[in-house]
């Protein structure tokens, strides 16, 4: 799902080969995607989300049916939020920025990245979820 002006968030397949077995599993990313000048004196980790997967844009009326606000106000609260927070962090504050059931973008020794919920990893690789968890 791409989050305009803060990155998007995707679900990868990855093997791994242990000492007797190959697990397969699938665990959440997020490529960071925000103005440079947010960014300033701060680092955080390049991932990549391969070219086979399909990025969707953030879907606005199905959040909006959540929360029964219009999808116009909820494009609105998202962009605003997302604007917020750059700017805190252009103004050199270190806030986190959590999101319900998913986790948490935070800065860290000016490390910004994202750490996901232990249940949003379990509840995207339920047979390996152990290696899913050491992988993210």
């Amino acid at each position: 799902v791409l989050v305009p002006g803060l990155g998007t968030f995707a679900v990868v397949h990855e093997q791994i080969h242990g000492k007797e077995e190959l697990y397969e599993v699938r665990r959440p990313v997020f490529q960071l995607d925000m103005d440079m000048s947010c960014l300033q004196e701060l680092l955080f980790p390049t991932v990549m989300i391969p070219g086979d997967i399909e990025i969707m844009p953030l879907d606005y009326w199905w959040l909006s049916q959540t929360n029964s606000l219009p999808p116009d106000v909820v494009r609105g609260c998202v962009e605003e939020t997302i604007l917020l927070y750059s700017f805190q962090l252009r103004d050199r504050q270190r806030p986190a920025f959590a999101f319900e059931n998913i986790g948490i973008l935070s800065c860290q020794d000016n490390v910004l990245c994202m750490q996901f919920h232990c249940s949003c990893i379990a509840g995207l690789e339920s047979q390996d979820t152990w290696v899913a968890l050491l992988l993210t």
